[in-house]
């Protein structure tokens, strides 16, 4: 226990934020973080746990009361060590991750959990400061090569233990930049994107290939990796996403969410609009925005709005609102179901619950409405909850531009997964279990969203090292790497 009354003298402190007015005008990260003493003193809360829950919460298992407890007395390169000994790219999920160590951090019983998130995060940036951050290349190579189709978090995680285990590693992307969701899927207001293209120099000195705009299953047949590679993972992301069934939904203003965002992003990597947006440009500018979905995408949409300069932002979500505090004797320390206000709502939204979109209004053929009703969630005969529209709520939503964020059902079959011919689980996402990562395709294994569904970018770098450790043993027999 690194200080036996840190959680009893020192208040929890968290980073701050630039103020809404001053981060709406542009894309850059506005988070502020803690003086380095201030973040020894938020590391001496830990309480170093005889059942360390935080490890439970944590999807990489990172050894959080080691780190904190080496961050109390200073050591910070060994604080680094242990982060990294666990998770490959802590910068990520530092800026990224929804934090569920915190969640159930033994603290957080009285609200009030140790700043994990951000003291993961400034031991990184320390490191990356410092120099302390080298690639580690492999003594010896083992002769054998591996394909890694996609380079999202699992993808590059997957990668990166492979090439350091001794393996020649090729990572095919079928974008024209490396990084899939962390790149176009995540507004650079959240994440920059030099971190990535830092981490990318870091793999290449490792020995990792990029092969960009190479689409496996379409430019490039299955059976070429097949042959070239002694191991192939699919590391793709979950990228169908689900839509919504009204009438005049092809009607033009409505668009999912991820052609938004991704549009966004090429704009400030510098991409030229006719790239950005090569079937036309979507713009908030002084337009009423619904985002119908309430996640983290539909909270991306909302920041980026804010950004555009819409005329107003109202997300829908056809649940019911959340409590405003999880009832800590039923869910601790599992993740809660609570309401969750994130950065963007605080920028300017409307937010409102169970709603159901029946339609879109089109007048002088353009989007000029949503129709909407409410809806009240009730238990059925079988004990299952069913959703049952309020008679007489009906209500008009004026609305622009409609982004639909309503989650993703499992990666697009069309190309690599239907070329491969892997079996499917019932999800439709790519069979593979969590020991071994294989399909039932010889040679091939999966890893991420594609095999396990929309998840976190944390979920996403676990597998990724797992698989790695998964296909080492597979072409050595043996392995090293850890789980």
């Amino acid at each position: 226990m690194a200080n036996p009354s840190g959680f009893l003298t020192v208040e929890r402190l968290d980073r701050g934020y630039d103020k809404p007015e001053e981060r709406t005008h542009n894309y850059r990260e506005f988070v502020h973080p803690l003086p380095g003493a201030e973040v020894v003193r938020q590391a001496s809360r830990c309480m170093d746990c005889g059942i360390p829950y935080c490890h439970n919460g944590c999807p990489v298992n990172n050894l959080i009361p080691d780190f904190n407890n080496l961050v109390y007395r200073e050591s910070w390169r060994g604080a680094l060590e242990t982060l990294h000994s666990t998770n490959n790219f802590p910068e990520f999920t530092g800026r990224v991750c929804p934090a569920p160590c915190e969640a159930s951090c033994t603290l957080n019983i009285e609200n009030v959990p140790v700043t994990i998130k951000t003291i993961e995060c400034q031991i990184v940036d320390r490191g990356w400061e410092e120099g302390w951050i080298q690639p580690q290349v492999p003594q010896s190579k083992t002769g054998k090569n591996v394909a890694v189709v996609g380079s999202g978090p699992a993808g590059l995680a997957c990668a990166q233990q492979l090439a350091r285990a001794g393996h020649g590693v090729t990572v095919f992307e079928k974008n024209d930049r490396i990084g899939g969701l962390l790149r176009y899927g995540i507004p650079d207001f959240k994440m920059e994107k030099h971190l990535i293209d830092r981490r990318m120099r870091q793999m290449e000195a490792e020995g990792v290939a990029f092969r960009t705009n190479v689409e496996v299953g379409t430019a490039m047949p299955v059976t070429m990796l097949l042959h070239d590679y002694d191991a192939v993972v699919m590391a793709g992301g979950a990228e169908n996403p689900r839509d919504l069934e009204v009438e005049h939904r092809n009607v033009p203003g409505i668009h999912f969410a991820m052609e938004f965002l991704v549009q966004q992003n090429r704009r400030v990597a510098g991409d030229p609009e006719a790239k950005a947006a090569p079937t036309g440009t979507l713009n908030a500018k002084g337009k009423h925005v619904v985002v119908i979905g309430g996640g983290d995408t539909g909270s991306d949409c909302i920041g980026t709005s804010n950004r555009h300069g819409a005329a107003s932002v109202t997300q829908l979500e056809i649940m019911p609102k959340p409590p405003e505090l999880e009832n800590k004797a039923l869910t601790w320390p599992d993740w809660p179901l609570k309401l969750r206000t994130s950065s963007s709502h605080e920028e300017g939204a409307e937010r409102d619950w169970s709603v159901l979109t029946k339609r879109a209004v089109v007048q002088d053929g353009k989007l000029a409405a949503l129709e909407c009703v409410r809806v009240e969630w009730v238990k059925g005969a079988d004990g299952r909850q069913q959703m049952r529209e309020v008679p007489g709520s009906t209500f008009e939503l004026k609305a622009d531009l409609v982004l639909l964020a309503m989650g993703f059902l499992g990666p697009r079959k069309a190309g690599l997964i239907d070329q491969s011919a892997v079996a499917l689980d019932p999800r439709g996402n790519v069979k593979a279990n969590t020991i071994d990562y294989r399909t039932s395709v010889a040679k091939i294994f999966s890893c991420g969203d594609m095999r396990r569904g929309q998840s976190l970018v944390v979920w996403a770098i676990r597998e990724g090292r797992q698989a790695a450790r998964a296909v080492d043993q597979f072409l050595m027999g043996t392995s090293e790497l850890p789980r």
